[in-house]
């Protein structure tokens, strides 16, 4: 195993990584940021009040599109298992 190989794995997994959680970073995000908003608009200052519904959004994600992500880090492995076999 070379050098540029061991790289590129990593930077194989870094975008798998970045992938997967992309989806529910970015409703985390947006929750985040709409929430912000109403608590600027209404002048209520509780840091707290974004937990829940960022919370309910992850696990709303979650639900929706966990077969995705499932099946996506299922074929990185199998990939990733594959290719070590040519190896050694």
């Amino acid at each position: 195993m070379t050098e540029q190989t061991i790289i590129d794995i990593f930077s194989q997994t870094l975008v798998m990584a970045l992938k997967l959680s992309a989806p529910m970073l970015l409703v985390s995000l947006v929750i985040g940021l709409v929430i912000s908003i109403i608590q600027t608009l209404t002048s209520i200052q509780e840091s707290t009040l974004t937990f829940v519904p960022k919370l309910l959004g992850v696990f709303l994600v979650l639900i929706l599109a966990g077969s995705w992500l499932l099946t996506t880090l299922r074929e990185y492995i199998i990939e990733l298992f594959n290719f070590s076999s040519y190896l050694g």
